[in-house]
């Protein structure tokens, strides 16, 4: 039985580098997502002149409007 070679130090350093840095297609759409809904939101507690004690309403509101 032969021993498994691990991956050389230059080929860890590629496995890094390589992509463009921005993350997985998937976590890009999620933070896309997460922005929209924290614009959303912040327009929803503008509009009621940001009085307190409403901020989950508007979170949930503008999430559930994302998903439509």
């Amino acid at each position: 039985m032969e021993p498994t070679k691990l991956p050389t130090k230059s080929a860890r350093k590629k496995t890094l580098v390589t992509g463009n840095g921005s993350g997985s297609n998937s976590e890009q759409m999620e933070g896309d997502r997460f922005s929209r809904i924290a614009v959303s939101a912040y327009y929803k507690a503008q509009a009621r002149g940001f009085q307190p004690g409403h901020e989950l309403d508007d979170w949930l509101d503008a999430e559930a409007e994302e998903q439509q």
